[in-house]
């Protein structure tokens, strides 16, 4: 596995996260030597949703308000129904999310976390996947939506479920070593 001692990453999330999809990213890239911050726009803990029910409760790292996407060398959406939808009416976090894409920094996001790259304006002609409720939205906002437990282009790494986290979890870890896409930077 790839290793990521000088890699800094943001995962950005609010309350309603679907629990596996931030405990197990964050577990794959601290085991590969990242830092890793959860990022909310609220401060102290947010409660994750597990499966059916809400879950544990995280820590929160740094607030939206005070974090800077120039302090992170890529950003990790994870899903649940609630937590991307409060994120993608968040002007901050839209922002925050755009400058990742803007600059060609690695992306990935999971389930629903696509939701809040919609809000972007920046998937036009991108290739990803989703939970499958999201496709049309995602064609709609122009990008090309495949059912495949991991697609990547050029460093924006896309998983359906929790199923996939495994091949989400390798392909972040590979996409966050091997740094900015220069191909994907915004002009």
């Amino acid at each position: 596995m790839a290793k990521l001692s000088n890699r800094k990453v943001a995962i950005l999330t609010e309350e309603g996260f679907e629990q596996v999809e931030l405990t197990s990213p964050k577990e794959a890239l601290e085991a590969a030597g990242a830092t890793v911050h959860i990022i909310s726009p609220k401060s102290g803990k947010i409660k994750a949703w597990n499966h059916t029910d809400w879950g544990i409760e995280v820590e929160v790292d740094v607030e939206l308000s005070k974090a800077s996407p120039d302090d992170y060398d890529a950003l990790v959406l994870p899903g649940g129904v609630l937590n991307p939808d409060k994120l993608r009416l968040n002007k901050e976090a839209v922002a925050f999310a755009s400058a990742f894409l803007d600059e060609g920094k690695p992306v990935a996001a999971i389930c629903h976390g696509p939701q809040l790259l919609i809000e972007t304006g920046m998937i036009k002609g991108r290739t990803l996947t989703s939970y499958p409720s999201l496709q049309t939205d995602l064609q709609n906002a122009g990008a090309e939506w495949l059912d495949q437990e991991v697609v990547t282009d050029k460093g924006l790494v896309t998983s359906r479920t929790p199923d996939d986290l495994e091949a989400f979890n390798r392909k972040t870890i590979e996409e966050i070593a091997e740094g900015i896409h220069e191909d994907a930077v915004q002009s």
